[in-house]
């Protein structure tokens, strides 16, 4: 256990920081879901929509640092890809 306040003080840090990286990773996730949902019913009109809305959320996880910016473009390379397969 931390002895020192700045270890108790960057005890607390961590878990506040942690509960709100989880929280984030957490949306981004849903807002890939979305998007597998919607690819997986055959809705190019849908899947396109929720595409559009976790590409920004995506980008935001990256600039936050709760994901890798490679890792990031994989994911959207690969869902548009999906996208762009279906059927008009």
């Amino acid at each position: 256990m931390a002895n020192h306040t700045s270890a108790k003080k960057r005890i607390r840090q961590t878990i506040r920081k942690t509960t709100v990286n989880r929280s984030r990773r957490g949306s981004i996730r849903t807002e890939l879901r979305t998007v597998e949902e919607a690819i997986a019913s055959g809705d190019k009109k849908l899947a396109q929509t929720a595409f559009k809305t976790a590409e920004p959320a995506l980008m935001v996880g990256v600039s936050k640092g709760i994901i890798h910016k490679n890792t990031a473009t994989r994911k959207l390379s690969r869902l548009s890809k999906r996208i762009k397969a279906m059927a008009a």
